[in-house]
């Protein structure tokens, strides 16, 4: 009889535990599903109380109060409008710095520029040490060529340029800007040599060839004159020949200088030079 007692006993608490765990199950399920359609609740408030900030009358007029529902979101909008306006005036400013300092001083915009080509550039100037050729180095010129060319010292200077007797060398292609200038100075030296008829009224000339390795004549880019009579009763007169242009050349060219009346250059590193430049 003990058995028995015992035997019916054990269906019962499989029910029981049975419908425990059902019980527990759904308690659990109603538990997500209340947190959840609170926490969409939650977002959908959020969400309203946001737009309903942005679309207020004046953003200004809401209390910094960290409480208030729209204090965040006016917070980090207005972060976002003092950054980006920001990062515009100062981008406008930086322009109008650059514009104003190339104006003025454009050397040193060029040099902050990044350039992929190399910066090549040179400025000879006169020299105190006349070596005259009359035939420009055995080539076909007009003038007297002139040979020398300070490239070191004082005011002249060179970048990735040669000077080789009196001649830039060129080293990169590209367009370049030549110039040259040479000053005359007629002095009384002239008079007591004998030349002063001869050279009286003559024209100043200045001529800047190009040598090129496929061509055996130098080539004249570029020459200028001018005519004046020198005073018969002054201890000297003065003219100077400035000309410059831009000219394409290659790996190798020589640019140089002849003038006419050679004897009464000026060669003053202020009054007599002679350069380029690459422009692109």
């Amino acid at each position: 009889r003990r058995s028995v007692v015992m035997t019916g006993s054990g269906p019962k608490l499989g029910v029981l535990l049975l419908v425990a765990v059902l019980l527990q199950t759904v308690v659990v399920t109603i538990t997500v599903l209340h947190f959840t359609s609170a926490l969409n609740s939650m977002k959908e408030t959020f969400a309203r109380s946001s737009v309903s900030c942005l679309t207020g009358s004046d953003l200004q007029s809401i209390t910094a109060v960290r409480g208030d529902p729209c204090w965040q979101v006016t917070q980090q909008l207005h972060l976002l409008i003092e950054k980006s306006l920001s990062q515009r005036y100062q981008r406008r400013i930086s322009s109008a710095v650059r514009d104003e300092v190339s104006r003025v001083l454009p050397s040193l915009v060029m040099e902050d520029r990044a350039s992929p080509r190399p910066k090549v550039a040179a400025h000879v100037t006169g020299s105190f040490v006349p070596k005259l050729e009359r035939d420009g180095g055995g080539r076909r010129v007009q003038g007297q060529k002139i040979s020398w060319w300070e490239g070191q010292k004082g005011l002249a200077f060179l970048q990735d340029v040669k000077l080789l007797d009196g001649e830039l060398v060129v080293s990169q292609p590209g367009l370049y800007y030549v110039y040259a200038q040479t000053y005359f100075r007629h002095t009384h030296s002239l008079e007591e040599n004998g030349e002063e008829a001869e050279d009286r009224g003559k024209p100043l000339l200045q001529y800047v060839y190009k040598k090129v390795h496929s061509y055996p004549v130098p080539i004249l880019l570029m020459k200028t004159s001018r005519t004046s009579c020198w005073s018969r009763g002054s201890d000297f007169s003065l003219h100077s020949a400035h000309q410059g242009g831009l000219f394409p050349l290659t790996t190798g060219d020589h640019l140089f200088v002849t003038v006419t009346n050679a004897s009464a250059v000026d060669m003053d590193e202020k009054s007599s030079f002679f350069g380029a430049f690459l422009i692109s």
